[in-house]
């Protein structure tokens, strides 16, 4: 009688549905049996259909047709975008107006006492070189143009994430409202928004303004809510209990807490501000960035790289003395003695610029400059006439491209673009609801099928097979690299500035030799997308790894665990947010640069983004600017696990 009563015979369904995943993809399963035949019933299999594409180029031709018809006269823009615009065309020349006033020796002697006193004499002799190198190279009034607009850029940018990652920091709601926003203002590429930012501000200093400030303000929001919500519970809760109110608790601990994650938020914005120089340089910024503009225009890398090097130069700066400032680093010097010092540097500083006033000697002399354009160019012909083909062996790099091309790439879009589209949706859907909710499958779902209601179905499925193409690489390199920075701190010191040029680096200036090496194509954009997402992969990964808890890693050293298994058995688990983090800003990165690739042969999406730009076609560029978005916020979602995901370790 007991063998009868055995219920082994029910046992291995329910066993096998136990596993969360397991039972979401045997329900979206059974949906998808049901829902498959009567979509390809009613629409086919195969690419987006048609009948279900939306039309947008008539309704966004008669918006265009408004605001040129409307800008000079409506109230819209006389009283509201027009303060908007004296506002920052009077802060830009302001700030401009005083580094004139101060001429080369006076800012070059200001900045190179400040970063004396905030981190002491090397940082202070470096600072000094780096103003120096830059009227050695015949850039300093255009350095001087770019450091006004990107002072008041990274203000305003600092603040304003500042403020949205204090608010999805501290509310679990305002964090879901504001992540989409903050995707859409990373994501979508500056050539799709600058075209409407030009329409409302016209070509000038707003419109650079406020496009670097959409593309650099996420990340100070993204790092700031990450490290107010990292905070230690338990010194929170401590806070708490000696009945400290909200506000105390947030002045006196969270944001102490999470002064890394904010001091890291502030090098990404500065680096990332610096790095729209040469894009902003379209619609009238000026400075740098037009110069570079106008040497890559025709083809003079080493021009090109003359004035490329100033911006990396200030960035290093910039990332330098901030730090050491959130550091405080005073070296030992507190109170009276502090602010002595303070005012002798101060004094030292004034004197430097009155006596150079005084001797007629604002201006960079012409006769201290030094001419690189034409060896660097005949470095660039050097490198092309012997890496490009011909090598021995291992072949040239435009072999490389081409195999890459031929073995990565085009497998990968002729696999993407074969699926039904059909079946692409429950790809995205399986992803998304495994490591989240319904609701971030959902998201993911409808990012997707609103790419086929636009139109642009195949375009961006060729954009993706490039983004996943040089993700997979960048996080591949980013991570190895990240590991390695976090286990030697001499290691790290090396990388640093050579993450800061790559990082800093105007896109559109490695544009040029990443063709001289590997051609035109889809290659050459995957490769500068990988050169300039990597460097915030590794610092972000380097940053979560050493921030992993000593006492975990001292514990499995007691047990004997060695350096790799510490590695990936202790730092890796711990430090999945910032990991995650990486791979969220990986993508962007990557979605940024990929759609610069169109100017360089990489076609798909970023090729309509250019093109609506260059014929001042809006429905062309924000069409394609919006699936770019879609893209970005799909590949967001079956990246990112939610919160209760995350939580459950499901």
């Amino acid at each position: 009688m007991a063998s009868v009563t055995a219920p082994a015979p029910r046992v291995s369904l329910p066993g096998i549905l136990k596993h969360r995943a397991a039972a979401k993809l045997a329900l979206l399963a059974l949906a998808a049996a049901i829902l498959v035949p009567l979509a390809d019933a009613q629409w086919a299999s195969g690419s987006w259909p048609a009948a279900l594409t939306v039309d947008l180029t008539q309704p966004l031709g008669k918006v265009s047709d408004w605001i040129i018809d409307n800008r000079d006269s409506h109230p819209l823009f006389l009283y509201g975008f027009g303060y908007v615009s004296n506002a920052v065309v009077l802060s830009v020349r302001a700030v401009y107006v005083v580094l004139l006033a101060a001429g080369w020796a006076g800012v070059t002697a200001v900045s190179a006492l400040v970063a004396w006193r905030v981190a002491g004499v090397r940082l202070g002799l470096g600072t000094a070189a780096a103003f120096l190198t830059c009227g050695l190279l015949g850039m300093w009034i255009p350095t001087m143009q770019t450091l006004a607009l990107m002072v008041v850029a990274v203000l305003v940018s600092v603040a304003v994430g500042a403020v949205l990652g204090l608010a999805a920091g501290l509310s679990d709601r305002m964090d879901r409202i504001l992540r989409p926003v903050l995707d859409t203002m990373q994501v979508l590429p500056a050539f799709a928004y600058l075209l409407p930012v030009v329409l409302i501000f016209g070509i000038g200093v707003p419109a650079a303004v406020l496009a670097t400030v959409v593309y650099a303000a996420p990340p100070m929001a993204r790092l700031t809510s990450l490290g107010l919500r990292g905070a230690d519970k338990e010194v929170l809760e401590a806070v708490e209990s000696l009945g400290a109110t909200s506000r105390q608790r947030l002045l006196t601990a969270r944001i102490p807490l999470a002064r890394k994650e904010l001091l890291l938020g502030l090098n990404q914005t500065i680096m990332m501000a610096l790095s729209m120089a040469v894009i902003a340089s379209v619609i009238g910024a000026g400075g740098l960035g037009d110069r570079v503009y106008q040497a890559l225009a025709s083809v003079d890398v080493g021009a090109a790289l003359a004035a490329g090097i100033p911006i990396v130069l200030l960035a290093v700066v910039l990332d330098r003395v901030t730090g050491a400032a959130g550091d405080g680093d005073s070296g030992g010097r507190t109170g009276l003695s502090r602010r002595a010092g303070w005012a002798y540097a101060l004094a030292a500083a004034v004197a430097v610029a009155l006596a150079g006033r005084f001797a007629g000697r604002l201006d960079w002399p012409g006769s201290w400059t030094l001419n690189i354009a034409e060896p660097v160019n005949r470095a660039v012909d050097w490198m092309t006439d012997h890496l490009y083909s011909g090598v021995p062996v291992i072949g040239g790099t435009a072999d490389w491209a081409g195999h890459f091309t031929t073995w990565v790439l085009d497998p990968l879009r002729d696999g993407l673009q074969a699926l039904p589209w059909w079946s692409v949706l429950l790809i995205v859907a399986a992803l998304a609801w495994v490591i989240g909710t319904w609701r971030t499958a959902l998201t993911a779902v409808l990012a997707m099928a609103a790419i086929g209601v636009l139109g642009v179905w195949k375009p961006s499925l060729d954009t993706l097979s490039q983004v996943l193409a040089a993700v997979a690489v960048t996080l591949v390199l980013g991570f190895a690299t990240g590991v390695a920075a976090a286990r030697s701190d001499h290691f790290e010191r090396l990388l640093r500035p050579v993450l800061d040029v790559f990082q800093t680096m105007p896109q559109f200036v490695y544009l040029i030799p990443v063709v001289a090496l590997f051609g035109v194509g889809r290659a050459p954009a995957v490769a500068a997308a990988v050169v300039y997402a990597l460097p915030a992969v590794v610092r972000i990964t380097t940053q979560g790894l050493r921030q992993v808890d000593p006492a975990a890693l001292e514990s499995a050293r007691s047990l004997g665990a060695s350096s790799n298994q510490q590695i990936r058995q202790v730092q890796l688990p711990l430090a999945r947010p910032a990991l995650l983090l990486a791979l969220n800003q990986g993508v962007v990165l990557v979605l940024a640069v990929v759609i610069i690739g169109g100017l360089v042969g990489g076609g798909a999406l970023g090729y309509d983004v250019v093109f609506g730009l260059a014929q001042g076609d809006l429905a062309t560029g924000l069409v394609a600017g919006a699936a770019i978005v879609c893209l970005g916020l799909m590949l967001d979602r079956v990246t990112q696990p939610t919160e209760r995901r995350a939580k459950k370790g499901a």
